[in-house]
């Protein structure tokens, strides 16, 4: 059976994440264009049950927005739900107006605020409610927003799959996070449907954009018999390489682009296979049609996808060492409602310095750490180097200590988060300075 081709071994499913997944200041993009974009925090419903009726969620529309590299998007963003809600970018660099908690305040019922987001980079991005979302009556589901690169990139298509977990009491409603998920029933959706197909002709090459949307879950995503080439992940373009077994491994708010070409014969279905750490389960299906291909041969490997200017050395040496302590008591991680900006800062830098976080766990459970702002690399055991990718968002194993390095070109006030894989764990806020 296909699912047997998993580890079944929580720890070796989260140790994946560092293993098979992976000039200091952007340059200038001229001619930035301006685009007005409406968002609405609103009620809305999911089709998570199979020929079911659709469950009630709160969201921000979609599936999903698109820019290009060197867009300014203005947002209006308004809020028709019945509680203060605050939007929560992942992957979005240096706009210091435009952080939760530290720069703007939760929006209050009824009201609207506008926002100047500057797409300086390309990538896959996700924003979402969920900062101030624990406990609440309904669970919210995130946005993707795509900013596609100026240059062309060699891919026929270009699918978002945004994978998102639900905890389901016996009348079909969901529970938010952050509540005992007890008597309930977990379930999983792509783009808001239950195993959605996927069709396209043989050769074609499809750039397939994973985001693991799920509040609490670790989640690896495989998909049977066919090549995964991994061009970026959280946003960032990295050295492209191949998907262990085709596997792919995300923490929550995890992003990863790969690119993958129909090289099976008509006719053939591949299964889009989730494993939570516990249980291996197919989601969806990717389908080659029965339609001509779409070009003789497959095409030559694909470049790296172009770089958005992160600096390609970093300076350890004379980098600013702080340590960051996840999990155990928590006597200065606060639940968003409760952040203060008069508390003092988890650590201050200056503008321009390599900063270097040791993240040690000491929780019984895994637990995610996502860094705002800014993008980091994973060091190696010994600080002799790092991995050949960025990150904003890391899972780090019980016990376990794991160190990250980044050059903090932008000043502001920037949030960092933690939270336990645990559907009833709280999420958790502290700040740091760059000055």
């Amino acid at each position: 059976m296909a699912s047997r081709k998993f580890s079944r071994d929580r720890r070796q499913l989260i140790a994946g994440l560092g293993a098979a997944a992976l000039a200091p200041a952007l340059p200038a993009v001229p001619a930035l264009a301006r685009q007005s974009r409406a968002l609405q925090a609103k009620a809305g419903t999911v089709a998570v049950r199979p020929g079911g009726p659709e469950t009630p969620v709160w969201s921000l529309g979609g599936p999903d927005f698109r820019s290009r590299r060197g867009d300014i998007e203005e947002i209006v963003f308004g809020n028709d739900l019945p509680v203060p809600v605050v939007l929560n970018w992942r992957g979005i660099e240096g706009v210091p107006a435009a952080e939760p908690l530290a720069s703007l305040a939760p929006l209050l019922p009824g009201k609207s605020q506008n926002l100047a987001i500057p797409f300086r980079q390309a990538g896959t991005f996700l924003c979402d409610l969920r900062l101030l979302g624990d406990g609440q009556a309904r669970p919210s589901r995130p946005l993707a927003w795509i900013a596609q690169e100026k240059q062309p990139v060699m891919v026929d298509r270009d699918e978002v799959l945004l994978i998102e977990d639900w905890r389901l009491r016996s009348d079909g409603t969901a529970i938010a996070p952050g509540l005992d998920p007890k008597d309930t029933t977990p379930a999983y959706t792509i783009n808001g449907c239950t195993s959605p197909d996927f069709t396209f002709r043989r050769n074609e090459r499809l750039r397939l954009r994973f985001i693991n949307g799920c509040q609490r879950t670790v989640i690896a995503i495989k998909l049977e018999g066919i090549d995964v080439r991994i061009m970026a992940i959280d946003s960032q373009p990295a050295e492209p390489f191949q998907a262990r077994n085709g596997a792919l491994v995300l923490a929550p708010g995890g992003r990863v682009d790969a690119f993958i070409d129909a090289a099976a014969p008509p006719g053939t279905t591949s299964s889009i296979l989730l494993h939570d750490g516990k249980d291996a389960r197919p989601i969806g299906r990717l389908d080659i049609s029965n339609e001509p291909p779409i070009r003789p041969a497959p095409l030559a490997p694909a470049p790296p996808l172009p770089s958005n200017g992160l600096p390609a050395q970093l300076d350890l040496k004379n980098a600013l060492r702080f340590d960051i302590v996840l999990g155990g008591p928590q006597a200065h991680w606060v639940a968003p409602a409760k952040f203060a900006a008069s508390a003092p800062p988890a650590f201050a830098a200056k503008a321009g310095r390599t900063v270097v976080l040791a993240l040690t766990n000491r929780a019984e459970i895994t637990t995610v750490f996502h860094l705002h702002g800014h993008h980091f690399r994973l060091l190696d055991r010994l600080d002799d180097g790092w991995k050949p990718f960025w990150l904003d968002t890391l899972a780090v194993e019980p016990g376990q200590t794991q160190r990250i390095a980044w050059s903090a070109e932008y000043a502001g006030r920037w949030l960092i988060e933690q939270v336990a894989i645990d559907w009833a764990a709280p999420r958790l806020v502290r700040w740091y300075a760059i000055v």
